[in-house]
C-alpha cells in the first residue's frame, strides 16, 4: 500500500473535468478539499507506476479508481490523505482521520453497542488523553470504506463489533450479518492499525488477497 497526505488544502490543486460535475454546487472550501485529496491520490498512484487519472465519484459516493487499483480517501482535522494498492496485493483499503476530540453527545450510543461502550470507558480510565469514542468511530469508518467496494452493501455500525488494543495500536472488527453478504467480503474478522499524530486520530485497514489470508 502507498499513501500520500498533506496538511490543509493546496489552493493550486486542480479538479479534473471528469470530476468537476460532482462539485458543481460545492463551496470554495469543499472544492479545495476535494481537489487536494485527489491530488494526494494521483501522487500515490504515480508512486505505484500508474499515470495520473481522473478520480470521479460513483453513485454510491465512493471514489472510482482505475482498473487494477483499490484505494481510499479521507479528509478531516485539517489533513487530506489517500492510500492506494494494486489488486494483485490487496482486495480493499480503508483509511480515516478524525480529530482527537470526543464525539458529540448522543453519538456514541448510535454507533456502539453496550459492550463496546464499556470497553471504551475502561480504556479512558487508563489513557484519558485519547478520545476513544472518536477512535472507535474512525476505525469503523475505515472498515466500512474497505467493505463497501467489495460487497456493494452498506454496513450498519452495529453490524461490526470493535475491539481496540491500546498496547499494540491495533483494532479488530468482527462482522455479524447475513452470511451471503459476508461471503462477498470473504472474512468475518478484519484488523487494522491506529495512531495519534498532532491532535489527529488515524486509522487504516488493508484486506489482503485471498491467497495472503
Amino acid at each position: 500500500m502507498v499513501s500520500e497526505q498533506t496538511k490543509g488544502d493546496d489552493l493550486h490543486a486542480e479538479v479534473w473535468h471528469e470530476e468537476s460535475v460532482h462539485i458543481v454546487n460545492a463551496t470554495p472550501e469543499r472544492r479545495a478539499e476535494f481537489a487536494t485529496t485527489r491530488q494526494c491520490a494521483r501522487r500515490a498512484l504515480q508512486r505505484l507506476g500508474f499515470p495520473p487519472v481522473a478520480i470521479p465519484v460513483l453513485p454510491s459516493r465512493a471514489p472510482a479508481w482505475p482498473a487494477g487499483v483499490v484505494g481510499s480517501l479521507t479528509h478531516g482535522a485539517d489533513l487530506r490523505a489517500a492510500a492506494v494498492a494494486t489488486t494483485a496485493t490487496c482486495r480493499a483499503v480503508g483509511i480515516d482521520v478524525e480529530p482527537n476530540d470526543g464525539l458529540p453527545n448522543g453519538t456514541l450510543e448510535f454507533i456502539a453497542s453496550p459492550i463496546e461502550i464499556s470497553r471504551l470507558r475502561a480504556l479512558g480510565t487508563l489513557w484519558p488523553k485519547v478520545a476513544w469514542d472518536r477512535l472507535l468511530f474512525s476505525a469503523k469508518e475505515a472498515i466500512f470504506k474497505a467493505w463497501f467496494p467489495m460487497t456493494g452493501h452498506w454496513l450498519n455500525y452495529h453490524e461490526c463489533t470493535l475491539t481496540i488494543e491500546s498496547d499494540t495500536a491495533t483494532f479488530t472488527g468482527r462482522l455479524h450479518l447475513d452470511s451471503s453478504i459476508r461471503s462477498d467480503f470473504g472474512i468475518d474478522v478484519i484488523t487494522g492499525q491506529w495512531g495519534i499524530s498532532e491532535g489527529r486520530l488515524l486509522t487504516a485497514v488493508v484486506v489482503p488477497t485471498r491467497a495472503d489470508q
